[in-house]
């Protein structure tokens, strides 16, 4: 390596460690469409002298080869655009690297030289999240490549398909968050660490569960609130004068690859501990089936979501119009959003007919494409 590339590499090199100085969740885009990789910081009292620094969550990971629901001829689809992660092998890397660069694994006087860093750690993944039977999101072929102790969370029809490819020791299906039950700790099912929880959320009526989420909560953030955005019942949106004596607010992602209607998020808003949305993850895409069977709400849905959830970052998934053949191919519609068209669209609906619209509840809100192997810090 030459001079100018040695000082170029250094400083890329300074400024990730910087980043990653700040402790806060790190969300990875492993292909073009809705495989993720969410790193979140353990809490101090979980790190030990040496231990790693991050939980790992691999989220609906399909990275190469085809996918196939009921049969080839009804529906066959294979990722138009390469995936930037080819294996469950590198995201193991990936993750790797990551404690590398924060600071783990070579903690102390006895220092290992960065080939030699995790090499008695037998996965960095410790958990799956898998959001539908489809397999598009539940993809036998990947899910295969994951250690086996690897504990894997998934909606009940999933679970029964990964159970019966006889690999993982533990499939649990995903408790349904409710607003009977608003407390995110009573979800924290083991063996997840009591300040992390996975459950889902749903909308009713939807007898496929096709327009659901999967609600990632964490409370490792030192310094949040007890008293966030509280709402009432009545309402979707906050309410500054209410009160919660919840002592331990957190965080969480939701992540919704066919969208949720927002009237679903009221769980959300009645959570107590009270919770921070800090990312939403909803694309922008309106796809359906000719006009039968919605399949992704798109920006218009996804906007009414983000303005009731506030959340601080919305950012999109499964928008990669994927290649295929079979009879479904026939009939799928696509209609390609932009956040500004479906601003005036929506403002038009909210407002009877006023263009005009104050866009006040998105102002402090930060839509993200984090394109195929690109990877953000969410502060």
């Amino acid at each position: 390596m030459d001079e100018p590339s040695a000082q170029l590499h250094l400083e890329i090199r300074e400024r990730v460690v910087r980043a990653l100085a700040t402790r806060r969740p790190l969300l990875h885009h492993l292909n073009a469409d809705t495989s993720w990789l969410l790193q979140i910081p353990r809490p101090t009292s979980a790190i030990r002298h040496g231990s790693r620094i991050y939980y790992n969550i691999l989220i609906d990971p399909w990275f190469v080869g085809g996918q196939s629901d009921v049969a080839g001829w009804f529906s066959q689809q294979w990722h138009a655009t390469e995936s930037a992660v080819k294996s469950v092998a590198e995201v193991e890397e990936l993750a790797r690297q990551i404690e590398i660069c924060a600071g783990g694994l070579r903690l102390g006087k006895g220092r290992v030289p960065n080939k030699e860093a995790g090499a008695d750690i037998e996965t960095f993944i410790d958990a799956v999240a898998i959001s539908h039977e489809f397999t598009d999101h539940c993809h036998k072929d990947t899910l295969l490549e994951v250690h086996k102790d690897v504990p894997v969370f998934a909606t009940g029809k999933a679970a029964t398909l990964i159970s019966s490819f006889k690999h993982f020791r533990t499939v649990i299906t995903t408790p349904t968050f409710t607003s009977e039950d608003g407390d995110w700790r009573n979800y924290s099912l083991a063996p997840l660490p009591t300040w992390l929880s996975i459950s889902r959320l749903t909308a009713s009526p939807d007898a496929l569960y096709y327009h659901s989420a999967i609600l990632i909560t964490f409370a490792t953030h030192p310094y949040l609130p007890t008293t966030p955005r509280k709402r009432t019942s009545a309402s979707m949106f906050p309410d500054p004068a209410a009160e919660s004596t919840g002592p331990e607010a957190a965080e969480c992602l939701i992540y919704t690859p066919h969208g949720i209607r927002h009237t679903a998020l009221a769980p959300i808003a009645m959570a107590d501990p009270p919770l921070h949305t800090l990312a939403f993850l909803h694309g922008l895409h309106d796809v359906s089936i000719s006009a039968a069977q919605q399949l992704n709400l798109g920006a218009k849905n996804g906007l009414l979501a983000q303005r009731a959830l506030r959340a601080k970052y919305w950012i999109g998934t499964h928008d990669e119009a994927k290649k295929g053949y079979g009879l479904i191919s026939w009939f799928l519609r696509r209609k390609v959003w932009t956040l500004e068209d479906a601003l005036k669209d929506a403002s038009t609906a909210l407002n009877g007919g006023d263009t005009d619209m104050d866009e006040a509840g998105f102002e402090d809100v930060r839509f993200e494409e984090i394109a195929n192997g690109e990877s953000r810090v969410l502060e």
